[in-house]
């Protein structure tokens, strides 16, 4: 099998390393740090097939840079989720997140300031990739205990079964590579 997998994102023709999920398993690994044309050609596509929206946010730390160029481009404000309390984050709300590339289990945060900008905002959740949907359902459950309003949710790519779902908007499919 070849090391790579290649394929166009939003006009950009790139070259994805495949990587070892588990023995069964390898996936194309997308990883928008920095690649600037891809980042803000990605934005500019997903942001003609979004929902009208106030404000973006994203987990830490692969979709910063598509939810900064999004908001950068469209509402002009985004919110990170962050992996761990920080010492500037007041009264933080959590989740628990599991992800198909981080082994371990991880609880996502936002401060009550944070919080506060979601409450009765128009939420659009921003990713890198959609794949099992974990991380996704982390972000949802963090909007909705701010008390804001799930607009829409996008990628760049879906991958496997997630290109099926009807609920999320992306650019392009993503296959899996089962061995």
């Amino acid at each position: 099998m070849a090391k790579t997998y290649q394929m166009t994102i939003a006009g950009c023709k790139r070259d994805l390393p495949l990587c070892e999920v588990d023995e069964h398993l390898d996936i194309a690994a997308f990883i928008m740090f920095g690649d600037v044309e891809i980042t803000e050609k990605s934005a500019a596509e997903l942001l003609k097939l979004s929902p009208e929206h106030d404000v973006c946010i994203s987990a830490e730390a692969k979709g910063i840079p598509l939810c900064y160029e999004m908001a950068r481009q469209g509402c002009g404000k985004y919110i990170i989720a962050r992996k761990g309390v920080k010492v500037y984050m007041p009264d933080p709300i959590s989740v628990h997140v599991q992800s198909i590339t981080t082994l371990s289990r991880q609880t996502l945060y936002l401060g009550s300031d944070d919080a506060e900008h979601l409450r009765g905002k128009r939420v659009l959740i921003v990713d890198d990739v959609i794949s099992t949907g974990e991380s996704l359902k982390a972000l949802e459950a963090l909007v909705n205990k701010a008390g804001g309003n799930i607009v829409g949710k996008v990628a760049v790519l879906a991958e496997g079964d997630a290109a099926d779902r009807d609920d999320i908007i992306f650019l392009e499919k993503l296959p899996v590579f089962p061995k």
